[in-house]
């Protein structure tokens, strides 16, 4: 999409870590996961997107002379270090979960194998792209959930923090399932359907709001959606809009989308009351729609009471995730290539429990129920690990291993959710584009089961670790646990 150069996009202590790898002369290969620990919303799932982005960044990794002058007036680079980074450029692997996929806590989402150098620079930017657009992505397929069928339009850009949220928290919000945003930008740059009506300051600059109306849908006749809440949303603007469709009609216009849309009130009450003026005026398929602050929440509970929408808009709380305004993805080293070319497996220890990380060159199986295509968990293990579907497979809680599940042989399947991206430094991960995701994303939201979905306490679906990773795990607790 975009050749922009997003190299200095990075914490200063990548960089002067950089200059100690470099001074001491370390260019081991190593291995660094990305993951996050807890799904966003208190939530049964998260969506992984941002892949595209990372893959852009990527292969536009590289110091220009600006960029090694900037560094140089930071005076704590050595000029033997800012020449070296005139030639850098990323040689590594990376391994990806693809974007639109459900994810789960605590396994990779992105895993790097590169030298050390590459694979420390990168950490900032790619947890950057990927914690907010993968936020995004998991807020809207909630939105998109609790609004059960029914068209969800992103149209946060006013509010988003910044340009760059707006944009791509907009791509992500359309992986997520939304039918379209109200960024133009957004639909420029990635071929997303762009939506939008108009504002009430349109209605306040003519004489009248049936005028307004009027000419509105002369512009706009196929895709007529009329702001009813400028005045008086049942004494004057739904009349007013019912008449104009009435001209239309007669007119003989074709009426192929329209309706209405209401931003304020009590948007349960007055879409029953417009269900039913519309309905005994004959424009029963007319839309209506409604925003106003909304979320999942205030989506399922408005349904729950019987309102006649059918549209929504949703802007602030989708596209900053208000409620949880932070992904919390983050990335660290696993293991470390000895001269032999095996893995060295590296673990990080913590008084916190969740925080000591899974050691070791890893991949990732989802295991799902033969019979219904559902997730049964995902199964974290190493690299070099197969497995025969064929055969019994025990699945145990990493945490409580005493708690056990065991799966027949022929009743599930696997897959790996770790594919290749990079390898010795050139992408060869194909691109889609974002309805293409959107389409991949709407498939995986399938497999997972509605009780994973609800928004109060959501049953879980577990991530394991293989008996070859688990023991190496608690070896190398032991190992560290030594005084």
């Amino acid at each position: 999409m975009s050749t922009l150069n997003l190299t200095l996009l990075t914490d200063l202590y990548e960089l002067t870590m950089m200059q100690g790898y470099y001074k001491s002369n370390c260019k081991e290969v190593v291995v660094f996961d990305a993951f996050y620990r807890n799904n966003p919303c208190n939530g049964g799932y998260a969506i992984c997107a941002g892949l595209e982005q990372i893959i852009d960044y990527i292969k536009n990794l590289h110091f220009s002379e600006d960029d090694i002058e900037y560094l140089r007036s930071l005076q704590i680079f050595e000029e033997d270090f800012l020449d070296h980074l005139r030639d850098f450029h990323f040689t590594g692997d990376i391994y990806a979960i693809p974007e639109g996929s459900i994810i789960f806590p605590r396994e990779p989402l992105l895993k790097v194998i590169a030298p050390i150098m590459e694979a420390q620079l990168i950490e900032t930017a790619v947890l950057n792209i990927l914690n907010h657009q993968s936020l995004i992505a998991t807020k809207a397929a909630r939105v998109c959930y609790a609004a059960n069928g029914d068209g969800v339009m992103e149209f946060g850009l006013r509010r988003a923090q910044g340009p760059d949220s707006g944009v791509y928290g907009a791509r992500a919000a359309v992986i997520g399932g939304c039918k379209g945003t109200s960024n133009v930008l957004t639909g420029k740059l990635f071929d997303v359907p762009v939506l939008g009506t108009h504002a009430h300051s349109w209605i306040m600059s003519f004489p009248d709001e049936y005028t307004a109306f009027k000419t509105y849908a002369s512009l706009y006749p196929s895709a007529c959606i009329l702001l009813v809440d400028t005045y008086d949303t049942l004494k004057s603007g739904i009349l007013n809009a019912i008449r104009v469709f009435t001209e239309m009609r007669n007119a003989g216009i074709p009426l192929t989308y329209y309706g209405i849309r209401m931003d304020s009130g009590d948007l349960a009450y007055l879409s029953k009351i417009a269900r039913k003026m519309l309905d005994d005026a004959g424009f029963s398929d007319a839309v209506i729609s409604a925003s106003n602050d909304l979320d999942e929440y205030l989506i399922e509970n408005l349904k729950s009471q019987g309102a006649k929408i059918n549209s929504w808009g949703v802007g602030t709380n989708l596209i900053t995730a208000k409620d949880n305004p932070a992904f919390g993805g983050v990335y660290k080293l696993a293991a470390i290539k000895s001269e032999d070319g095996t893995f060295l497996p590296k673990i990080k220890l913590s008084e916190n429990t969740e925080k000591v990380t899974n050691p070791g060159n890893k991949t990732v199986y989802r295991i799902y129920d033969k019979a219904t295509g559902k997730i049964r968990a995902d199964y974290i293990c190493l690299a070099t690990e197969t497995f025969d579907t064929g055969k019994d497979l025990v699945l145990f809680d990493p945490n409580e291993p005493w708690k056990k599940t065991r799966l027949t042989g022929g009743s599930y399947t696997m897959r790996e959710m770790l594919v290749p991206v990079f390898k010795n430094g050139t992408c060869i991960y194909p691109s889609y584009t974002v309805m293409e995701l959107q389409e991949i994303c709407t498939k995986e939201k399938n497999t997972i089961w509605d009780e994973n979905k609800r928004f109060v306490n959501p049953s879980k679906i577990y991530v394991d670790l293989s008996d070859k990773l688990y023991q190496m795990k608690q070896d190398l607790l032991r190992e560290m646990s030594v005084v």
